[in-house]
């Protein structure tokens, strides 16, 4: 395993504290994501289930043999996990490089606390540097394309890619995000616009975040 593997590990190891008894967890996607679902399955005697965030992670739950419910079944969610693409010290984030967004956003709305496990490398000061995904409804691609020109950013349609909910990935290169708040709300109200990868809104209540020193905790002013 090489290093930065190993931080996601630990990081996903960490966020088990946050797990309670007898919960259904929320579960992120991606490779951080992955390793909390292989630490959750040393514990999965002790929850009662697991919403997902994405057909690729319900898949690795059940691999585990760890009950997967649909979240319009459950009320509330006590915890949320996932990883970032980026995210700042004030917790707001891209998130999609996975294409998972849309689902992600959702299961994060539900979670009473969303804690996000990341290695160092994802901490920036400002958002952007990743490409900012957008997921959009496919007859809409150019014109959102064309929007995301206006906002300053470069455009590129995700090749061969479709989401879980069988919709395009918009690419925004090129971006600097200082205020993400205002940014997914303008991003949000294009027409057909799904949701964007900016978490700010809904930002994180926990960082995990792993380093050469260990695994530090940041959390949310």
């Amino acid at each position: 395993m090489n290093e930065q593997d190993a931080r996601k590990q630990a990081v996903a190891k960490a966020a088990l504290a946050y797990v309670e008894d007898d919960s259904i967890v929320g579960v992120g996607t991606g490779s951080t994501a992955d390793f909390f679902i292989d630490a959750l399955a040393g514990i999965k005697g002790r929850i009662a289930g697991a919403v997902a965030s994405s057909e690729k992670t319900a898949a690795r739950l059940q691999q585990h043999g760890i009950r997967v419910v649909e979240l319009n079944s459950v009320s509330e969610l006590t915890v949320y996990v996932d990883g970032a693409d980026e995210i700042t010290e004030h917790m707001a984030m891209i998130k999609g490089g996975g294409g998972a967004l849309t689902r992600e956003k959702i299961v994060a709305a539900v979670a009473q606390r969303f804690v996000c496990i990341a290695d160092a490398s994802k901490l920036v000061p400002v958002l952007g540097k990743f490409p900012l995904p957008v997921e959009v409804i496919p007859m809409a691609q150019s014109y959102v394309g064309r929007q995301m020109v206006k906002l300053g950013g470069m455009p590129r349609l995700r090749q061969g890619f479709s989401t879980d909910n069988g919709n395009l990935i918009i690419d925004v290169h090129g971006l600097s995000i200082v205020d993400p708040v205002a940014l997914e709300s303008r991003i949000n109200n294009i027409a057909g616009v799904v949701t964007v990868g900016l978490f700010a809104q809904r930002p994180a209540d926990v960082l995990l975040l792993g380093g050469a020193e260990g695994v530090r905790t940041l959390r949310r002013a």
